[in-house]
């Protein structure tokens, strides 16, 4: 599953009946928050109560944006659940650490290293495979924001 807004997408690599590792990529910000926060909200919705959110291509993230993140690890963690970020670059890694979020929103190098920070039982296959082949996901998008 692939959704998408101007300046935002957000795709699905894998994915349990609880938990998701879910590819972040372009702007978080204020433009984009509607969007993001309703697409992740569906996830939850779904019984997704753990999520890996892989940022490595997030290019923009300000204070809207991490308003955005907290709010989605609240919305978790009402649950029981987790989500942790991987593949932070400097930026953010910056503006978690100037927030003091770094406690609350955990960032991993990799998506592997993340998933290990989920109960064994909840983890999405990693890497990702379509039908269990061996083959990767190459899912076609699926809709738009």
């Amino acid at each position: 599953m692939t959704a998408q807004s101007h300046r935002l997408t957000i795709t699905e690599l894998s994915a349990r009946e609880e938990s998701a590792v879910l590819r972040v990529s372009g702007e978080l910000d204020h433009h984009a928050e509607p969007f993001f926060l309703s697409t992740l909200g569906t996830s939850v919705a779904a019984g997704r109560v753990h999520l890996v959110l892989d940022v490595t291509a997030l290019a923009f993230c300000d204070s809207r944006g991490l308003n955005c993140l907290l709010a989605i690890r609240w919305l978790l963690a009402r649950r029981g659940g987790l989500l942790v970020l991987s593949g932070v670059g400097r930026r953010l890694a910056e503006l978690l650490a100037q927030t003091g979020s770094t406690d609350l929103l955990p960032a991993r190098r990799t998506v592997a290293q993340a998933l290990a920070d989920l109960p064994e039982a909840h983890r999405p296959a990693w890497p990702p495979h379509r039908d269990g082949t061996g083959a990767p996901d190459t899912r076609a998008p699926v809709g738009e924001g």
